[in-house]
């Protein structure tokens, strides 16, 4: 008689508990290589110190500060977001840019600088859609039933 073996890979918890840690990653790493290039592309965008280190941490504050502060603005700016037809978003997405900037530099001393509300502007216009076609280009494929 057989003793039937078992293996984590069909234990249908497995998945969750392997694929929400490699997610969080992997949206690290994409919020971080938008930084680079809105830093990159963007004038009034700085970076000093330790390149990568700055970007990885300036990605966790930025992800932080979307988070916590931008839902409390959408939801104060909710009226001004439906006459615009949803194009004060991006003005929320430019002053969480500048407030994680802020943040970083204040509190952690870390050297990712926004030299004002354009540059924040521009730099979260760039975050977001290199963020948008990254997150497209790596996602796994849909399975179907």
């Amino acid at each position: 008689m057989e003793i039937p073996s078992y293996s984590f890979t069909s234990l249908p918890v497995y998945p969750y508990i392997c694929h929400a840690p490699m997610q969080l990653l992997l949206r690290w790493i994409i919020t971080a290589l938008s930084l680079f290039i809105a830093a990159w592309l963007v004038p009034g965008i700085r970076v000093q110190g330790q390149g990568w280190v700055v970007f990885s941490v300036m990605a966790v504050i930025l992800g932080l500060v979307n988070a916590v502060v931008r839902p409390l603005l959408t939801l104060l700016s909710c009226p001004l977001i439906i006459v615009t037809l949803g194009f004060f978003v991006l003005v929320i997405n430019g002053i969480t840019l500048w407030l994680a900037s802020s943040i970083a530099t204040s509190w952690f001393h870390v050297g990712f600088y926004v030299d004002g509300f354009w540059a924040a502007f521009l730099g979260a216009l760039i975050v977001s859609i290199v963020s948008v076609v990254l997150t497209a280009l790596l996602r796994e494929p849909s399975k179907t039933r």
